[in-house]
């Protein structure tokens, strides 16, 4: 069966060789509460639907207006099984509960690398990093991350409300997501309107601006989020 949890994902699961992310328009806070709750009402009905799904997990965008979707397959095949058999009728019945949701982008991603504090506490906000690349190139994706975590690590002093990073790398090789847990949402704010408007300490101001000027970067967009639904099999 299915079964809700409030425990966050481990985005560092080795077991999920296929992790998805994708994004739903539905306008006001109160249709993004009524969603989540149609969500798990249409979920925890039936059955889970597919071994190879280790987890589906649901966040309100702090924007008052979309949900963030991330799905933790073992791998595309078991994700396309699942499209092929049980997800209209769950979509079906979601969109009778709350219509008119705009279902904006799906990301098929492989997660690359990461880290975390010490000690990590619960995370109060997610932040979501969207890179996209002119073209793909599967070695500019991994080095463009090497290089952030490069900047990362010459930081004398991090936000102490940053938690961690996990960085995923689109299969079509144009785009990098960032995966990041917060202690709050204020936290990344201050830490965005530390000096250096957003790129990084004084002493670590060369790296980032490379990571900021890298060659066919193409755009970056940073989304906050809430933790609102967690999905696994019983």
């Amino acid at each position: 069966m299915t079964r809700r949890t409030h425990v966050h994902p481990e985005l560092d699961n080795p077991g999920a060789g296929a992790p998805f992310f994708s994004t739903w328009k539905v306008g006001t806070p109160l249709r993004q509460r009524q969603t989540v709750e149609a969500i798990a009402a249409t979920w925890e009905r039936r059955p889970w639907p597919a071994e190879g799904l280790l987890g589906y997990y649901v966040y309100t965008g702090l924007d008052g207006s979309t949900l963030l979707h991330y799905s933790q397959w073992a791998d595309e095949q078991a994700y396309e099984a699942f499209v092929k058999t049980r997800r209209q009728e769950r979509n079906d019945e979601i969109d009778t509960a709350v219509p008119g949701i705009e279902r904006q982008w799906l990301g098929r991603y492989r997660r690359y690398r990461g880290l975390t504090r010490d000690e990590a506490p619960v995370p109060g906000c997610i932040v979501i990093v969207d890179v996209e690349f002119e073209g793909p190139d599967p070695d500019r994706q991994r080095a463009w991350v090497d290089a952030v975590l490069g900047a990362l690590d010459s930081e004398p002093n991090p936000h102490p409300g940053g938690i961690s990073a996990h960085f995923h790398l689109g299969t079509d090789g144009t785009r990098v997501l960032n995966y990041a847990e917060w202690e709050t949402a204020q936290a990344h704010i201050d830490a965005l309107a530390a000096p250096g408007d957003g790129v990084g300490t004084p002493a670590a101001r060369e790296q980032w601006e490379r990571v900021q000027t890298w060659p066919g970067l193409k755009s970056s967009t940073v989304s906050r989020y809430a933790y609102a639904l967690g999905l696994v099999p019983d």
